[in-house]
C-alpha cells in the first residue's frame, strides 16, 4: 500500500440501518486540482484494507453513471430483493 496515502477520509459504503464490520466498501478520494479527472479514487474491503484498488475520478464517474443507470442491475439480478416486491411465501 506504499502509494496509498496515509491521510485518506474513507467513507464506507453501507446501508444507513447496516451494523457490524461488513464487509463492505470503502471509497477514498485522493488529492485533485479543480476538474482533474485523472485524480485518483482509492477502494478497498473493510475485510481486507490493505488491498486498495486505485483508479481515476473520470472512469469512477462514469462507473456511477452506469450504475445509476441500471447497467449494472443484470449481476444482482436473484441476489437482492426489490423493496417493491411482495415478500416471498
Amino acid at each position: 500500500m506504499s502509494d496509498v496515502p496515509d491521510d485518506l477520509t474513507w467513507t464506507r459504503a453501507a446501508p444507513p440501518d447496516a451494523t457490524g464490520p461488513g464487509p463492505w466498501i470503502e471509497i477514498a478520494f485522493g488529492e485533485s486540482q479543480g476538474d482533474d479527472g485523472d485524480a485518483p479514487v482509492y477502494l478497498r474491503e473493510t475485510s481486507d484494507p490493505d488491498t486498495v484498488v486505485t483508479t481515476n475520478r473520470r472512469k469512477w464517474d462514469a462507473f456511477v453513471l452506469g450504475v445509476q443507470a441500471g447497467e449494472f442491475d443484470h449481476f444482482v439480478e436473484g441476489f437482492v430483493e426489490n423493496p417493491e416486491d411482495p415478500p416471498h411465501a
